[in-house]
C-alpha cells in the first residue's frame, strides 16, 4: 500500500515557474514507477510525465516537453514535477500516481493522490 499527498501548487503568472512535490509512505516506493497527471477544468484526466522506478527513463506529453521536468528522490520517498514557462493552460489539478510499470495511461498506475491545484495567470 503507498500513500501520496502532493503539495506546491498555487496561482502563478504565466511564465513562471513552481515545483510540485509528492511525498509517498511505504517502504516499497522505489519500487514503483511513478506519474504526474492533469485535469483541466471542464476535462478530462491528462497524462504530463513519468518517470521509471530507477530514474532513469523519463517521459512527457508533447505540449510540456522542455519546460516540465520529472524527478524522484528514492532516499526521500518523494517525486517532484519543476515546472517552468508556465502557460495558462497549464491551469488544472495536478495529481501524482504510483504503479509498477510506467505509462501514459491512467489505469496503469495503481495508487493516486489528493490533488493540488494549479493556476497559471495571463
Amino acid at each position: 500500500q503507498v500513500q501520496l499527498v502532493e503539495s506546491g501548487g498555487g496561482l502563478v503568472q504565466a511564465g513562471g515557474s513552481l515545483r510540485l512535490s509528492c511525498a509517498a509512505s511505504g517502504r516499497t516506493f522505489s519500487s514503483y514507477a511513478m506519474g504526474w497527471f492533469r485535469q483541466p477544468p471542464g476535462k478530462e484526466r491528462e497524462f504530463v510525465a513519468a518517470i521509471t522506478w530507477i530514474g532513469g527513463n523519463t517521459y512527457y506529453t508533447d505540449s510540456v516537453k522542455g519546460r516540465f521536468t520529472i524527478s524522484r528522490d528514492n532516499a526521500k520517498n518523494t517525486v517532484y514535477l519543476q515546472m517552468n514557462s508556465l502557460k495558462p493552460e497549464d491551469t488544472a489539478v495536478y495529481y501524482c500516481a504510483a504503479g509498477w510499470r510506467v505509462g501514459v495511461q491512467a489505469d496503469k498506475y495503481d495508487y493516486w493522490g489528493q490533488g493540488t491545484q494549479v493556476t497559471v495567470s495571463s
